[in-house]
């Protein structure tokens, strides 16, 4: 292991001269006040080097040159014992650069027992690691010295750098929902997120929910001010309260009327999902795969990308935020798997899946919706966009009839069950919404419509599936007859007593009347990526 080498400083437009060395011994680099100069690596525009020195790197001795941008280093070589420069095999230089760094550590040998001081060794880095498959991880680099001032200079400016990244979260509020799917929200986050979230030196403040609701209610008191980022652990349904509860919140303080917001503020900071849950839409979304680590180390990277997001609202009252809704098949699956919860997870949603597809019905309803604008470029201003329309500006059309299935999404809803997405042609911030609806047709022919999503084929290129991309709908269920009640009253109770089922994000809602869905240009910051940069997914379905 190498000994002190202390650290130096490079002038303004200083070069060394350039010069072979001997690969020091320990004893010798401990009595060295300096490293010997060598050829510094030749510094890139705007990239001018801060520190220089000599570490201990996976057992060999390296040159090490800090910038603002990078880390580099390569072995010091011998010189030949013939004097022969054209012997001398070429150092391979390794670099790492500073954005994938979350964080650094001194390193210490210290006795049982002892919290402070120690021998110093030297300084580790953890960097977020890009594995395939869209999967991070996270990897140590270690750089082996025996000074105590040569790395705490090194540290120092380690450190400095790394606080340069503003958007990184130094503090956060966390949720973890004890009860997603097979009750291991609590295991994930004390396990796998919360060792991350210590090593890069983020405060948390946990909220381990007890019931429905609970986020909400401690949301919309909360001081969010004191954090940079919300975090839920937990499945959809968790996930859509929170950031329903962090909308709310940011009305509440902007002084909004939350009973009718035409055109609600942004949520003041971003949203973290870890999956917890059984489908983990947002997550798939996101980060194109169901990782805790992977989730959390963009979290910890400060990666971000606004989001669009859904107000949904009867006549007289907001209902609630959220990013889609399905209002019909998927929606009554949802009421029926909650009704056995005494199930265990997995079960209780084939079971409900099943079952609703065996007394497969329609529901009859109006459907109001208006066109999305359509953006173009305008390269005569710019290249700012402008927008046309569809038609007259406020021009709505209306559909109406029986359907089986209802779709209502601002984002690409990507799952296990639907690699490409249940909305594929929509994107997370390009300011529309898919509305796909299911017409009445055999129950064969919407099996290989649900058949579809699990593969590369077109879901919606079928007679009896109609998509729509639009900004605003309307959707009126119609009450049926006593007969159809009747029929129906297993699955259709709701329905029967003027309340009809809606999934929301995974969530269950009741309302008896018409409810009105506006999208929300990026509303809201979620952690993550955009889906369009990730590499296609390779989760596969064999669920039907």
């Amino acid at each position: 292991m190498l000994g002190a080498a202390a650290p130096f400083l490079l002038p303004q437009g200083r070069a060394w001269p350039e010069r072979r060395v001997q690969a020091a011994t320990p004893e010798e680099s401990r009595r060295r006040v300096a490293p010997l100069p060598t050829a510094a690596p030749p510094a890139e525009a705007g990239e001018q080097p801060l520190l220089r020195g000599i570490f201990e790197i996976s057992k060999r001795s390296c040159d090490v040159v800090l910038s603002a941008r990078r880390l580099r280093w390569s072995p010091i070589l011998p010189e030949s014992p013939t004097g022969d420069s054209s012997t001398v095999l070429q150092a391979q230089e390794e670099i790492i650069e500073m954005k994938d760094v979350f964080s650094v550590k001194l390193k210490r040998r210290r006795f049982v027992g002892q919290k402070k001081g120690g021998t110093t060794l030297g300084i580790t880095l953890f960097k977020c690691l890009n594995k395939e498959n869209n999967k991070l991880t996270d990897c140590a680099v270690h750089l082996n010295n025996l000074s105590e001032d040569h790395c705490q200079s090194w540290f120092r400016h380690l450190k400095e750098i790394l606080n340069g990244f503003q958007n990184r979260p130094k503090s956060l509020k966390v949720f973890v929902n004890p009860s997603s799917h097979k009750r291991e929200a609590t295991h994930i986050y004390y396990e796998q997120v919360a060792p991350l979230f210590k090593l890069a030196d983020i405060k948390t403040d946990v909220t381990v929910t007890e019931y429905e609701g609970h986020a909400l209610s401690v949301l919309k008191e909360c001081e969010l001010q004191a954090f940079d980022g919300v975090v839920c652990v937990g499945g959809d349904g968790s996930v859509s309260e929170v950031a329903h509860g962090l909308l709310l919140k940011a009305q509440i303080d902007a002084g909004k009327d939350t009973d009718y917001i035409q055109t609600p503020v942004r949520a003041p900071v971003p949203l973290g999902v870890i999956p917890a849950g059984t489908t983990n839409v947002l997550a798939h979304t996101l980060y194109g795969i169901k990782h805790a680590v992977t989730a959390t180390l963009h979290i910890v990277m400060g990666h971000t990308q606004p989001v669009d997001v859904c107000t949904f609202s009867t006549p007289s009252k907001l209902l609630r935020f959220g990013f889609s809704a399905m209002f019909g098949f998927g929606a009554r699956t949802l009421a029926l798997a909650e009704k056995h919860r005494w199930m265990p997870s997995s079960q209780r949603k084939d079971f409900a899946f099943i079952k609703t597809l065996a007394d497969l019905k329609p529901e009859e309803c109006e459907l109001s919706f208006l066109p999305l604008q359509i953006p173009q470029e305008d390269t005569h201003e710019n290249d700012r966009i402008t927008l046309l329309y569809l038609g007259s500006k406020d021009q709505w059309h209306k559909i109406q009839g029986h359907f089986l299935n209802v779709s209502i999404m601002a984002i690409p809803c990507l799952c296990s069950m639907a690699p490409r997405g249940l909305a594929p042609n929509t994107r997370l911030n390009n300011g529309s919404m898919a509305l796909i609806v299911v017409q009445n047709t055999s129950r064969t022919e919407f099996i290989k419509h649900l058949k579809r999503y699990a593969s590369v084929k077109n879901q919606f290129n079928f007679p009896f599936v109609e998509t729509y991309t639009v900004q605003e709908v309307k959707v009126q269920p119609r009450l049926k007859s006593g007969l159809d009640a009747k029929e129906n009253t297993y699955l259709n109770a709701a329905s029967a007593e003027g309340n009809y089922p809606w999934n929301i994000d995974g969530d269950l809602m009741k309302e008896a009347s018409e409810v009105h869905i506006r999208v929300h240009p990026q509303l809201i910051n979620l952690y993550g990526v955009n889906t369009d940069d990730l590499e296609s997914s390779q989760a596969t379905c064999n669920c039907i």
